[in-house]
């Protein structure tokens, strides 16, 4: 059996490793609980910043109680922002509902290769949605189990389907002027910069979604947001792009994503004063280029920018 080279520590020595460190601690009771309540582990994630991998020491005047501020906002950010995400989540689904039986007038169609580009695609995304649909035990699917021969109508799937698959199913709608597609993006058109109507190419709507759905994932599952690149990075309309040197993807790229994908203007309103709030009650703590933000980073919080 592989031994791990790394020694396993008490709560206890944790605290005096970390103040061995130059970490500082007010309170070893208080970090000891800290540690047992949150985890040394993912505390440790927001003091990436501080810590000096060469000399295996914090920058002089790092704090616990710093660390655990960012967390806190970190925590915040993320309840707040899988709010917004659900709210888009279930827009995007009656959307594509409207879009789908409106051009086609069939229950049925979901399983219809023809509406789909990529017929290979299609068929895996079948697959996909057949587990989903067996996975689930809501009343109305067993409705349709018990009185139409299990046939699942458009409007029950989409409800059983995870984000990532819908997402996927976006992706590969068949496109054109007349199309279901063409329906769907007029949700989600935008003024571009010469004055004019766009309605997004498929491409860079389903960017958008995908991004939403990594940022959604995070959330859901309380990984950090604070400090971290996102490795799915949506389009931005020109009025969003920054000139960051940045090789790495951050969170302004998918708030703009949030912010493209909006339900209605007063959602987006709502979302984005409260952002303010949160980074305003953290301020002295954290550093928004840590999230990739621009310096004029509330100006694109305006639904006027970029829009």
């Amino acid at each position: 059996m592989f031994t791990y080279p790394k020694k396993v520590m008490s709560i206890a020595e944790l605290v005096e490793n970390c103040k061995a460190a130059q970490l500082t601690i007010t309170s070893d009771e208080e970090a000891a609980e800290l540690f047992m309540k949150i985890g040394f582990y993912r505390l440790r994630g927001y003091a990436y910043q501080f810590y000096d991998k060469q000399t295996k020491t914090y920058k002089s005047g790092t704090t616990l109680d710093q660390i655990l501020q960012i967390y806190r906002f970190d925590k915040e950010l993320s309840h707040l922002i899988f709010r917004f995400i659900t709210e888009i989540e279930v827009a995007l689904r009656a959307n594509l509902i409207h879009a789908l039986l409106g051009k086609y007038d069939d229950a049925l169609i979901l399983y219809e290769p023809a509406i789909f580009f990529d017929k290979n695609l299609f068929w895996k995304n079948m697959s996909k949605i057949s587990s989903e649909i067996v996975r689930s035990n809501d009343p109305f699917i067993m409705h349709n189990y018990e009185n139409y021969d299990g046939q699942i109508p458009l409007w029950a799937v989409v409800e059983v389907l995870s984000f990532g698959t819908l997402s996927k199913i976006i992706k590969n709608l068949q496109r054109g002027p007349n199309s279901a597609y063409s329906i769907f993006s007029r949700q989600y058109s935008f003024v571009s910069s010469n004055g004019a109507h766009v309605n997004p190419t498929q491409s860079v709507l389903s960017s958008w979604v995908q991004a939403t759905v990594v940022l959604r994932n995070r959330c859901a599952h309380n990984s950090r947001i604070y400090n971290r690149s996102i490795n799915v990075a949506p389009v931005l309309l020109d009025a969003d792009k920054t000139h960051s040197t940045s090789r790495y993807n951050g969170l302004y790229h998918n708030l703009m994503a949030l912010k493209y994908l909006r339900p209605d203007d007063k959602s987006w309103e709502t979302f984005a004063d409260e952002l303010s709030r949160i980074i305003a009650s953290y301020e002295p703590y954290i550093n928004l280029k840590r999230l990739s933000f621009p310096e004029d980073w509330r100006t694109h919080m305006q639904l006027n920018c970029g829009m």
